[in-house]
């Protein structure tokens, strides 16, 4: 892993614009630190999410009865997870996470609330081609989960790439059931990317820290300040790590010159509609079967089809 961060850290801070990956903000400190955002009064998310899903996994197990084997991308704390197995007759459950010790922990919290059910974890990148355990159910038993609208960290074409690797991966007669965040008041979606109690800042930081500590980088986190803000045109919140003052950081043998004000970018969260979304999914293989939406149309959940 450290060498893959490496070399992806190499080539994003010698863009022209500096970029790295969001999947690097969680490591072990990077997840924990996101379930603490999931907390905070500014995002609302998680608990919008929450509220859908109530409706949603009864409603899923009626539409979908066969379902065996849930797979679940970037699993984190696997707490949706576990109120899904609650629903619905699953006897297989694979939480897939970048970060090993994280899944680690979730896996064997799903293990112990859930002993009907065989827990398979898969440590890696969900963002490239995994291979599945071999004796998970096939096709159409299998339901893929992407919640926390995750899908909107990707740039369009690399929602499509994913999208179509799960499709592939599920196979045919699959379903997937993704979140995703929709448009809505600009001062509503930059406060969800900056919370006033500085937690979602500390968890952009934390980036600096990681590389520090697994790279040998020499990042001063007080040069460093956390900006958030929405890009109409490509509606997207952004989230940037902002040099304070001219300087140069170190990682191995290469240097790195920041400018004042000049930044990493760190994440985009796509915003989305519902007919965005269902054009990005028949692209990618999958059919849009039902969308569900809160009563203030903040939040979707869409059940695509393979």
């Amino acid at each position: 892993m450290t060498s893959a961060f490496l070399k992806e850290v190499q080539e994003g801070l010698s863009r022209p614009q500096k970029a790295l990956n969001p999947k690097w903000l969680y490591d072990h400190r990077g997840s924990e630190l996101f379930e603490d955002i999931t907390e905070v009064d500014e995002y609302y998310p998680t608990r919008t999410e929450a509220r859908i899903f109530e409706d949603v996994f009864p409603e899923l197990k009626a539409r979908r009865p066969d379902i065996a084997a849930i797979v679940e991308y970037g699993s984190g704390s696997s707490k949706k997870t576990d109120k899904l197995l609650e629903a619905v007759s699953a006897t297989q459950c694979v939480p897939i996470d970048i970060s090993e010790e994280f899944l680690r922990d979730a896996a064997n919290t799903l293990a112990e609330r859930h002993p009907h059910v065989e827990i398979l974890p898969v440590a890696g990148d969900f963002t490239q081609p995994l291979v599945l355990p071999s004796r998970l159910a096939q096709g159409h038993q299998r339901l893929g989960f992407f919640p926390g609208s995750t899908i909107g960290n990707f740039e369009p074409d690399g929602a499509v790439s994913f999208l179509s690797s799960a499709q592939q991966s599920l196979g045919e007669g699959s379903a997937f059931l993704v979140s995703a965040d929709l448009i809505k008041d600009e001062a509503i979606l930059e406060a969800a990317y900056d919370d006033a109690s500085g937690v979602t800042a500390a968890f952009n930081l934390n980036l600096l820290e990681r590389m520090n500590r697994e790279l040998g980088a020499n990042f001063d986190l007080s040069a460093f300040t956390h900006r958030s803000h929405w890009n109409e045109t490509a509606r997207r919140v952004e989230m940037h790590l902002v040099s304070l003052r001219d300087q140069t950081v170190t990682i191995g043998t290469d240097d790195y010159p920041f400018a004042e004000g000049e930044y990493i970018h760190t994440e985009s969260s796509y915003k989305f509609d519902v007919d965005r979304f269902e054009t990005l999914a028949r692209k990618s293989g999958w059919a849009l079967d039902k969308f569900w939406t809160d009563k203030d149309d903040y939040f979707g959940v869409f059940l695509l089809t393979a």
